[in-house]
């Protein structure tokens, strides 16, 4: 299932974690900056935030790959199915950005995940996780899960190390920015936008 059909190209910096402290957003509005100013100017990055969509668990009665691929989104029988797969169904690509919870993603983003099928499959995407260790392990998970549903991960990914005062303040110090300056992370975004830019062209 296409996104957009303008030569403009929209990816989604997908927020990953709904809980209600949480730093997630800030990191993925970080991630969106920079990946803007490292993109060409026919590709454009906004903040999708897992959090906001207020979705249950999964409870859509059909499996999201036996409905219509060419227009899935009139077929669930949820409203909040229904508004989430127009949501996904607009942009080209993804960016995802990812805590890491005991070894792998958070629960609310596996479920934002689970409820569609077509919207993802075939697109490009990009994972980024954070945490004490740079949260690899759920990026690991992340591609075996993107992968399984026909995304088409980039190899780059970029893993952000937060320090436990980012996770208790809930936000991007001058220390914590400066520290990922200090281990090239915008080298590793660019890096990954680039992939991506590449995968949208091609």
């Amino acid at each position: 299932m296409t996104g957009s059909i303008s030569s403009v190209k929209r990816v989604a910096v997908i927020s990953g974690s709904a809980r209600k402290n949480r730093v997630n957003p800030h990191v993925a509005e970080y991630v969106r900056q920079r990946s803007a100013e490292f993109a060409t100017k026919n590709i454009t990055f906004e903040l999708v935030d897992v959090g906001e969509q207020k979705l249950p668990l999964y409870d859509e009665p059909k499996i999201p790959s036996t409905l219509p691929s060419d227009n899935p989104t009139p077929h669930y029988e949820y409203e909040h199915s229904r508004a989430w797969s127009s949501v996904v169904s607009k942009f080209d690509a993804f960016i995802f950005v990812t805590p890491q919870y005991n070894w792998s993603i958070p629960a609310s983003l596996k479920n934002a995940i689970d409820y569609l099928f077509y919207e993802w499959a075939g697109k490009p995407a990009g994972i980024v996780s954070y945490g004490g260790h740079g949260g690899v392990r759920a990026a690991d998970h992340l591609r075996q899960i993107l992968t399984g549903i026909k995304i088409r991960v980039v190899p780059s990914a970029v893993a952000l190390n937060i320090d436990r005062n980012t996770m208790q303040l809930l936000t991007l110090r001058e220390e914590q920015l400066q520290a990922w300056k200090d281990a090239s992370v915008d080298d590793s975004i660019k890096k990954l936008v680039e992939e991506l830019s590449a995968e949208l062209s091609s």
